[in-house]
């Protein structure tokens, strides 16, 4: 399964610690890494810790040149949507397979889109102009984007309504809070920041900064939310989070975890960044053996894909 991930983060300053190197090993799947070879390029991508049924995890490691807060002003500034490989359309909805084949989903309310019993009753029908996404299909998803937001903005991840369309419910909130779980070292790490956020729980203390995406999933379009907050300090050290807390379609949520050092590299003045993303998704759920190892090989992929091209475009 391939996925489209966005460098959108959450900022909050974290306790200094003298060892970077060492804190890393502490939570990390990095026991050791090797600050000048990174700062040459190298971008360490690995498997995360074995996660069952519907769970999968990936963590990153890489340096960049400059201080912290130059990567958290580059991350803010990077555009996705420059590299076709990535997959994000964001807020144009171009005439291809992937978005034809979310219209006519919509259209015919498929048992595959993610939204709940009462949302999909709110769809008129109907296949009118309006370019490659037809009006009716436009003010459907319009609504209900509308709706998740105002919802997450009020009660966090905990109010919005749960994939039941189809039968089985599946719950936003309870899925980001399993990912967790599964991660003990992971959930310890960002236990603090993550609390004062709406990510896996009511509406935090820190006021969201929200997006929306239109992405390629397995060559279906789906359309996203997503939630970022912003929160910096004086010392240099970040932790960050993005996550995509609603997905018509192709995984239930995705959430992915930064923490950046100020380092020393080859001389110069760098920051090291680990990356941990973990998704959610009804179709690995069946999967095992050389299925599910695809699966991950295919994250791995996308995600050091992502990391490799935001640095070729922060180094022009």
């Amino acid at each position: 399964m391939k996925l489209a991930f966005r460098l959108i983060f959450f900022l909050i300053a974290i306790p200094a610690f003298a060892d970077p190197i060492a804190e890393l090993a502490g939570f990390s799947v990095f026991d050791k890494v090797d600050l000048n070879q990174l700062a040459q390029g190298d971008i360490k991508t690995v498997h995360g810790p074995p996660m069952s049924g519907q769970f999968l995890s990936v963590q990153s490691c890489y340096v960049m040149p400059g201080s912290t807060q130059e990567q958290v002003n580059a991350l803010r500034s990077w555009n996705p949507t420059k590299h076709r490989e990535l997959k994000v359309f964001l807020h144009s909805a171009p005439d291809n397979s992937s978005v034809k084949a979310f219209v006519s989903a919509t259209e015919k309310m498929s048992s595959e889109l993610q939204v709940s019993r009462e949302e999909a009753k709110k769809f008129s029908g109907g296949s009118g102009g309006g370019g490659a996404v037809p009006e009716p299909v436009v003010a459907f998803w319009s609504d209900l984007l509308a709706a998740r937001t105002k919802s997450f903005i009020t009660e966090g991840t905990a109010g919005q309504a749960p994939y039941d369309h189809s039968g089985e419910a599946a719950r936003p909130n309870d899925e980001l809070k399993a990912l967790l779980k599964n991660q003990d070292k992971i959930r310890k790490q960002f236990s603090g920041f993550l609390g004062e956020t709406g990510i896996g729980r009511g509406a935090g203390s820190l006021k969201p900064e929200l997006y929306w995406e239109l992405l390629d999933v397995d060559e279906q379009g789906v359309v996203t939310l997503g939630a970022f907050y912003n929160r910096t300090a004086g010392n240099g050290f970040y932790q960050a989070a993005d996550v995509l807390y609603y997905a018509s379609g192709g995984y239930y949520v995705t959430l992915s975890l930064y923490q950046m050092w100020p380092v020393t590299a080859n001389g110069k003045p760098s920051t090291l960044i680990w990356r941990g993303d973990m998704t959610s998704s009804a179709s690995l759920a069946s999967l095992h053996g050389v299925e599910r190892l695809g699966s991950e090989s295919a994250m791995v992929k996308d995600i050091s894909r992502a990391i490799t091209f935001f640095r070729k475009d922060m180094a022009r």
